[in-house]
């Protein structure tokens, strides 16, 4: 049984969500949903999971914190376009 649930979020994630929600072909509401199974499913215990989302951007990389990506992208640029 689907129960209605009201939500008070900073508009910016609203739209953003909308918008991750629509290139993923899923309603929002699915999305919450399986975020908020993930995070209260038995196996997990008493540990917080990240979302698969996050799991799926994450690449391990230490980056350090003085890095200029500007200047990085652009030498990739003019390497990539020799």
């Amino acid at each position: 049984m689907d129960t209605k649930l009201t939500l008070k979020l900073n508009q910016k994630v609203i739209e953003k969500a909308k918008l991750y929600a629509s290139d993923k072909k899923m309603s929002l509401s699915r999305i919450v949903e399986s975020y908020l199974q993930s995070l209260t499913s038995e196996n997990n215990g008493s540990k917080l999971e990240i979302s698969p989302f996050v799991k799926s951007i994450a690449t391990g990389t230490k980056i350090p914190a003085d890095l200029d990506y500007k200047k990085e992208y652009s030498d990739f640029l003019i390497e990539k376009y020799k």
